[in-house]
């Protein structure tokens, strides 16, 4: 019973320190947070901070994580659950209820890209890929497992095809900060907007070869949602 009682104190502890960072990051920004900031919004010791994380990189990555579990996982898992859904509309729902999941979290999401474009942030780049998959890749792999029980996928590899999808999908978010760079001094000449369309593309042309799908059969990205990030 102790024990239990000390680890829920710990979780309760661990949750208000994620708490303030994330409030912190909305009122200062990521890079621009310290970890004194934390320690003043919350009057607690350097020890009492390093007691349960080692950076403010261990942070990003704990808040992260925690988005996954309570709030990404239960919008998807009923998709991957869903016995009357064909494995290719769960396929396409399952990234446009996750778009739609990130819209919701908008300045959060954009302070992680750039985080993630950021040289110095390099290994905390490689822990939150590692965190996306190890919580995606396994609904992804049952959704492919059924699309080829169906015979729309056609991959040889399932098992791995979901992890090449996520990094596929990770190098989206680079290109598109990329693109939320240039467009702000590009946009009105329309060279944005051609690069976006012609990105968008390649990327649903790479996914359908991974997946072994028909041709012209997945369009993940909706432009109309994409717009809301260069807004």
């Amino acid at each position: 019973m102790a024990r239990n009682l000390n680890e829920e104190k710990y979780t309760e502890r661990r949750n208000e320190i994620l708490d303030a960072a994330l409030k912190l990051v909305y009122t200062k920004g990521y890079e621009h947070m310290t970890i004194q900031n934390i320690l003043d919004e919350l009057h607690i010791s350097k020890g009492a901070f390093y007691h349960y994380f080692d950076s403010k990189g261990d942070v990003l990555e704990a808040m992260v994580e925690r988005m996954i579990v309570e709030q990404v996982t239960p919008l998807l898992k009923p998709i991957v659950d869903d016995a009357k859904l064909s494995a290719l509309d769960k396929f396409h729902c399952f990234y446009q209820v996750a778009g739609q999941w990130k819209i919701t979290q908008k300045t959060f999401m954009l302070e992680l890209l750039q985080v993630w474009m950021s040289d110095e942030n390099a290994i905390v780049r490689q822990k939150l890929m590692s965190s996306s998959i190890q919580s995606v890749a396994p609904m992804l792999t049952e959704i492919i497992h059924q699309g080829v029980s169906e015979g729309v996928f056609t991959s040889p590899y399932p098992d791995q095809t979901a992890n090449i999808i996520i990094y596929i999908m990770e190098g989206l978010s680079e290109k598109l900060t990329e693109l939320l760079i240039l467009a702000k001094t590009d946009r009105a000449e329309g060279g944005v907007d051609k690069e976006i369309n012609i990105f968008i593309g390649a990327l649903n042309d790479a996914i359908e070869r991974v997946l072994g799908a028909p041709k012209a059969s997945i369009k993940l990205i909706d432009p109309e949602m994409l717009k809301v990030w260069f807004e």
